[in-house]
């Protein structure tokens, strides 16, 4: 895969950061996943691919750990608000002065500086900030985030992976690391770009839900069926929206023009009465092979028997049956090849991971034993792990192999 043999240790958090670890071991990259102990579980639904470590940050012994960890990896994830991890001796310029290739990407609503730097946040706040909520909504209705996906996944977990990649890109060049400040302020306007500089040509010059692609356009919009579902439309072009009236048995020579902004309630109303007199699968089966954009609406439960969908495999089950999303976008050599096991438990890899980083038997045993480590995998898992150590240090100090 295209991010294999890059190393991730991710600072568990919430949605943006464990999005932006999810898209980099989708395609390759191993991720680790940094967790509290004494968590029961983690409520990361983005872990997947992930390996976890539980470490006790509490505790000098579990700083230190985690800094040897962060200078053998290539990337450090964290999400925290600025200073947490400088109080940890954690911060880039002190993990950088050891791994000068370390990229260092830090993740947050407004920032690494600034008067909102220190400030708490989520995602509303952020889009707020970033002038894009101004623009969301119906013209009679107050502002409305869309879910939490524009500042906590475009323009935060996705714009970081961006950044990361960006980053390794070009330590390839130079062969040194840097700082990735991603600020879901900034990404989420930055997703918004087009918005902005749209306004000179006059696309949003009437108010919120007022203009053609904010629901103003009755063209440009969904419509409740005869069966309460809806069907989407959005048939801009004068070409597609011969084929939507064309669809929905409307003569154009009886109907205001297209473009006639004033009657554009009157054209919503004729749309919505002529929607509601037919079922979501007849539009569907009216408007399929057409070129009217007109699709219907369809449910999670439905996406993936959408012929579409499946014959792409745009979503895939994992081992429980749960459904998701594929990795997006895809590369034709080197496709992304998401894991489908189970999401990994709170220090389920932590005895795997640090013999990989090069900790021995017994220094682990030491960790556990003091509570500056946990691990939850299983008493099998563990035996053999360390029966594998045992073996190889027996095999090296005393040049025999064991017979048992």
């Amino acid at each position: 895969m295209a991010l294999a043999g890059v190393r991730v240790i991710e600072l568990a958090g919430l949605a943006p950061a464990p999005f932006c670890g999810m898209i980099l071991a989708d395609f390759g990259a191993s991720v680790i996943r940094v967790d509290r102990t004494k968590m029961a579980m983690n409520i990361d639904t983005q872990a997947r691919g992930k390996r976890s470590v539980a470490i006790n940050l509490k505790t000098a012994a579990g700083v230190s750990l985690l800094k040897k960890l962060c200078v053998q990896s290539d990337v450090v994830l964290e999400p925290y608000r600025k200073g947490v991890m400088e109080k940890l001796g954690l911060g880039p310029q002190e993990l950088l002065k050891e791994n000068p290739r370390l990229i260092y990407a830090r993740l947050t609503g407004y920032g690494q500086n600034g008067p909102l730097a220190l400030a708490a946040g989520h995602d509303i706040n952020y889009l707020a900030i970033s002038g894009l909520l101004s623009r969301l909504g119906r013209s009679t209705e107050k502002p409305y985030a869309p879910l939490n996906l524009v500042a906590d996944f475009a323009g935060g977990g996705l714009s970081c992976a961006l950044g990361i990649v960006l980053a390794l890109l070009e330590r390839t060049k130079s062969g040194k690391g840097q700082i990735v400040d991603a600020s879901m302020v900034e990404g989420a306007a930055y997703v918004g770009s087009f918005v902005w500089k749209s306004h000179r040509i006059g696309m949003w010059n009437n108010p919120r839900g007022q203009n053609m692609l904010d629901s103003g356009a009755p063209f440009y919009d969904t419509y409740q069926t005869s069966d309460g579902k809806y069907m989407a439309v959005g048939a801009i072009e004068s070409q597609f929206y011969k084929e939507l009236l064309k669809g929905l048995e409307l003569d154009s020579a009886e109907l205001p023009e297209q473009m006639s902004f004033n009657d554009w309630p009157k054209l919503r109303h004729i749309f919505t009465e002529r929607f509601a007199s037919k079922t979501l699968a007849e539009w569907t089966r009216i408007f399929e092979g057409t070129d009217a954009c007109v699709t219907p609406v369809l449910s999670f439960e439905e996406v993936s028997s959408h012929p579409h969908n499946q014959q792409r495999g745009s979503f895939i089950k994992d081992q429980s049956g749960e459904e998701s999303p594929r990795p997006a976008p895809v590369l034709d050599r080197t496709p992304a090849e998401p894991c489908l096991k189970a999401d990994p438990m709170v220090g389920e890899h932590t005895v795997e991971v640090l013999q990989e980083y090069g900790l021995k038997a017994e220094q682990i045993e030491q960790l556990l034993a003091t509570g500056v480590v946990e691990s939850h995998a299983t008493k099998t898992k563990l035996s053999a792990l360390f029966s594998h150590e045992c073996s190889r240090y027996l095999k090296n100090v005393c040049s025999v192999t064991p017979t048992s």
